[in-house]
């Protein structure tokens, strides 16, 4: 998966509640354009901690690996050896995508 395609998915998981998003998008089919408008949890660290908020993610960092989980899924697993917070923002967006996948 790309990382737009993994930023789309993560987007309408989290169905975007972000207020200053809400705003500006009509329906979700924009969805895409908010990637050229700032929002992107894979280079933000705040937007990656407001989508776990979200999501409800739990977060277990050790070292250059992070998992996320929630309650209702397994999780995903990053590692990252070049950069620890590079892992944990992938594995915020890659967990919101595999539930996203995985929701109705």
């Amino acid at each position: 998966m790309t990382d737009k395609e993994l930023l789309e998915l993560a987007a309408k998981t989290a169905r975007v509640a972000l207020r200053d998003l809400d705003d500006i998008y009509d329906s979700w089919e924009e969805c895409p354009v908010l990637i050229h408008r700032g929002w992107n949890p894979l280079t933000d660290d705040g937007d990656a901690l407001r989508l776990a908020v979200k999501l409800g993610l739990s977060m277990d960092i050790f070292g250059a690996t992070t998992t996320c989980v929630r309650h209702d899924f397994m999780g995903v697993t990053v590692t990252d050896l070049s950069d620890p917070c590079v892992a944990t923002r992938r594995a915020i967006v890659r967990a919101a995508a595999e539930i996203g996948k995985i929701r109705p």
